[in-house]
């Protein structure tokens, strides 16, 4: 195990520097580096190994004209400009990987008869996976701008109508122009946002 904290390089990269992006550089993501993306972001935990989350790499012209029509106005222009922008969904059945996820225990009969649960499990460990997604692509030298700001409807019948998986957020990925980034805005200190107990 790796007991040694990050340097603070490390930790600018990741955390203390990184920002939001709103413009890219007209660079291109290679579809190795998202599959390099995505190994890093499925050994992260979720609970029983759930991993329900999905991602969907929208990165050509027919993707993004099919997206289009799926956002806010306000998140139009960044999110038709980054060289991708990922869908990141959960599988509303995800519990039927289960037996090959978590294989020393019946976890798969956990989930079926509760939507509650489901959607709950589904929804909580999707993103967290959304959030490990970020680390990632920051790790990877990349830059993102997660957003909600589109219709979920309109974005599952554009690309789900035909399967169990359902749109949680999206995260535009490439390389970020820096002079579109926005001043950084303040953080709760940690005597307002934490107790001891």
């Amino acid at each position: 195990m790796y007991e040694e904290p990050l340097d603070q390089s490390a930790l600018a990269q990741l955390f203390t520097e990184a920002r939001s992006h709103n413009g890219w550089l007209d660079q291109p993501v290679p579809d190795s580096l998202l599959e390099a993306i995505y190994n890093l972001t499925k050994m992260g935990p979720t609970s029983a190994n759930c991993s329900p989350a999905r991602f969907v790499f929208v990165r050509t012209r027919q993707g993004k004209e099919l997206l289009r029509p799926c956002l806010s106005s306000g998140n139009l222009e960044k999110t038709m400009s980054a060289p991708v922008t990922v869908i990141v969904a959960y599988d509303s059945r995800f519990y039927d990987a289960l037996p090959e996820l978590f294989p020393h225990a019946d976890a798969r009969s956990w989930f079926t008869g509760s939507p509650e649960m489901i959607y709950e499990t589904a929804f909580r460990n999707s993103s967290m996976q959304a959030a490990y997604f970020i680390m990632a692509a920051r790790s990877l030298g990349l830059d993102t701008g997660p957003m909600s700001g589109f219709d979920p409807k309109a974005l599952d019948a554009a690309f789900f109508s035909d399967s169990h998986w359902k749109s949680n957020l999206l995260i535009n990925l490439g390389y970020g122009d820096s002079s579109k980034v926005f001043d950084r805005l303040p953080r709760l200190a940690y005597s307002k946002a934490c107790i001891l107990t």
